[in-house]
């Protein structure tokens, strides 16, 4: 009875996503599908987080990679996909957000009603202005919540930054990267992004609807 040898298959490690973006540039389209896989979680919880609607969010997220496809022969081999990926899908988030304010902002024109004079006014001039209704009240056990409702209250560009770097923990070099800014802004806007926080926190101590423990968010 003879002896046959078994040889195991070679197992290969998975492709880094340098590899993946250097084989989808050089023509292997089968790779696509990998590379949108390898994200979806990750990159569609960001948009999410970023844009605060799941149908947007999930929008965005096709866009991201429509435009990931277009402009592949514009990706630098060996350039760190990470941040690549988060620069384009937060640039697709923010023209997602302009057209929605946009269509808003039309509708909301074509909408009149009567002010105390029976003349006719867009609906948006007869809104109460934000300080005007009650304070919006809120369960102080959930921490979390205040704290997000807290970082959607930031200016765009404080909120991604804080987003990036806190929620999808991406590295200051990585946050630079996708934003196209130096590292030495990523920094001070997260700084400026803290004192904001602090402040609208102390703030909703005062008034009863915030938690007693300090705000308190990670070092990258």
């Amino acid at each position: 009875m003879g002896v046959r040898a078994v040889l195991d298959p070679i197992r290969h490690p998975p492709d880094t996503d340098e590899q993946l973006l250097a084989r989808l540039r050089a023509g292997e389209r089968d790779v696509f599908g990998s590379l949108v896989r390898r994200y979806e979680r990750e990159l569609f919880g960001y948009l999410r987080r970023y844009l605060g609607d799941d149908d947007l969010a999930d929008d965005v997220f096709q866009n991201t990679f429509v435009q990931v496809y277009l402009k592949i022969q514009q990706y630098e081999p060996g350039r760190p996909v990470r941040p690549w990926l988060y620069a384009i899908a937060t640039n697709q988030a923010i023209d997602a957000l302009r057209r929605r304010n946009r269509r808003a902002d039309q509708r909301a024109d074509a909408v009149t009603t009567s002010d105390e004079d029976g003349q006719n006014r867009p609906l948006f001039e007869l809104l109460p202005a934000p300080g005007d209704g009650p304070p919006e009240s809120a369960d102080r056990t959930e921490q979390r919540e205040l704290v997000r409702a807290a970082v959607d209250r930031l200016p765009d560009l404080l909120r991604q930054v804080v987003i990036l770097a806190y929620f999808q923990g991406l590295k200051y070099r990585d946050v630079a990267d996708a934003l196209e800014i130096p590292v030495g802004t990523v920094k001070s806007r997260l700084h400026a992004a803290l004192a904001r926080l602090t402040e609208d926190w102390h703030a909703n101590q005062e008034s009863g609807t915030g938690s007693q423990e300090a705000i308190q968010i990670p070092n990258v």
